[in-house]
């Protein structure tokens, strides 16, 4: 037998397992212990809106939440940054969907263990309390179920950002490749947010990375990755327009930065770490 059809088999023999409509309505009836007469009423008539709901609630990051709050502009200002966070991201969605399914994996080992007790228990309340166990994990289950579901769906969505973002101009097999620009770019972002209030530890963390990054360029330790090394790799500029929102980002998705708040935070940088003319930031 192919693996293909190892997978369809199993996949089948799952199926029915996989009834997390089954799951979820096999414990409303037990609401009507805690809730009074009008409340478990009330309950019954939301009965299928409830589970509607159940089933379309948001689990994990829908694809404008990860284009606008994961990988947006200031923070992630080339397509290499983008890509590599989605790079990161992808990965922690993947190891954390492997864990689920050792904690899945175990659950199900409990669920044959608590029906073997159910099965040679002879007290009776012993047995509803093993009873109202199994139920306990059935329902664990169907959330496993559920949760492993939409990590899925967002490590498929991060390939196919990932995919959208490679357009050739960057190095896709070494993250160190391309942050000399990003990070370049991210800081003069952050330094335009510092104003007189910003307190001195913000303008030493801030400025103090981005003239350590223009000296570390500037004495040839990092590299920006260089143009005849995009045009090796079919450079392809992206034409889209973008509002200019001020924001320093890779010319090819965005506006160039403008120097007044950058030069505004390098002297207040250099004024409170007490720097003399000759460590001037130039």
């Amino acid at each position: 037998m192919s693996e293909e059809n190892k997978t369809q088999n199993y996949a089948e023999a799952k199926k029915e397992k996989r009834d997390i409509v089954a799951a979820s309505e096999a414990n409303v009836n037990h609401l009507a212990e805690v809730l009074d007469t009008n409340d478990f009423k009330a309950l019954k008539e939301l009965k299928d809106e409830l589970k509607d709901t159940w089933h379309k609630k948001q689990v994990f990051r829908t694809e404008t939440e990860m284009r606008m709050s994961v990988l947006q502009d200031a923070k992630y200002p080339t397509k290499a940054a983008k890509y590599w966070q989605c790079v990161r991201e992808q990965n922690v969605f993947f190891e954390n969907l492997m864990s689920l399914s050792f904690d899945y994996r175990k659950n199900e080992v409990e669920i044959k263990k608590l029906k073997k007790k159910i099965e040679e228990e002879a007290d009776e309340l012993e047995r509803e309390m093993h009873e109202i166990e199994l139920e306990e994990k059935l329902y664990g289950r169907a959330n496993m179920e559920l949760v492993a579901k939409d990590r899925m769906r967002e490590i498929n969505q991060w390939s196919q950002l990932k995919s959208e973002y490679d357009d050739g101009s960057f190095d896709t097999k070494n993250v160190n490749t391309h942050q000399a620009e990003s990070y370049k770019l991210m800081l003069t972002n952050k330094v335009k947010t510092l104003t007189p209030g910003s307190s001195q530890p913000e303008v030493f963390n801030v400025v103090g990375q981005l003239h350590t990054l223009e000296r570390l360029e500037k004495d040839g330790v990092l590299l920006p990755y260089s143009a005849e090394a995009k045009a090796k790799l079919g450079y392809k500029p992206n034409t889209q327009n973008q509002q200019d929102l001020g924001l320093s980002t890779s010319s090819d998705i965005s506006t160039k930065p403008a120097d007044k708040e950058l030069n505004k935070a390098k002297l207040a940088y250099k004024e409170a770490s007490g720097d003399n003319e000759e460590s001037k930031v130039k």
